[in-house]
């Protein structure tokens, strides 16, 4: 069986330079240290496409401003933008990214995953499954789907 790419020739980005992040001065043992856009963004910049052996990063599928994040309010959104608006994977990401997040965040944050409004022609279709947590839960049951997840998690990437 031959699968078809939805995007044999993806263009490939130049990834941001990595930054080191400052601790703060003045720390409370006991507060938990705030989490930044930068920090999310660290983990979810090294995910592997799918499709290609690529990261999301490198296909400019995710970007350090597509992460948004108010600590007070525990609330992580992630907008993505697939690579073409017929990407059969787009749900697929949005998984990879959504469960990146659940395992890298402390429990109290909501993960909001989204595709970028007009990116993708089934958009509407693609942002109900990623935020309905019992559709989520039975795709990680799926041991194909959870295999492809983790495939696409796996830190061998560079």
């Amino acid at each position: 069986m031959v699968m078809e790419l939805s995007n044999a020739n993806p263009v490939v980005y130049e990834k941001k330079e990595r930054r080191i992040r400052q601790a703060p001065e003045n720390t409370d043992e006991n507060a938990a240290e705030p989490i930044d856009q930068l920090e999310i963004f660290d983990h979810i910049r090294d995910i592997k496409d799918p499709e290609h052996p690529y990261s999301l990063e490198d296909l400019n599928v995710v970007t350090e401003e597509s992460v948004e994040i108010n600590d007070e309010l525990s609330h992580v959104k992630v907008t993505f933008t697939p690579t073409v608006e017929h990407c059969s994977m787009a749900t697929v990401i949005g998984l990879c990214l959504r469960v990146k997040l659940m395992r890298s965040l402390p429990p109290r944050y909501k993960v909001d995953i989204r595709v970028a409004p007009g990116s993708h022609a089934t958009e509407a279709a693609v942002n109900k499954q990623l935020s309905d947590k019992e559709r989520v839960a039975a795709a990680l049951e799926n041991p194909n789907l959870l295999d492809i997840v983790e495939e696409c998690l796996s830190p061998t990437f560079g």
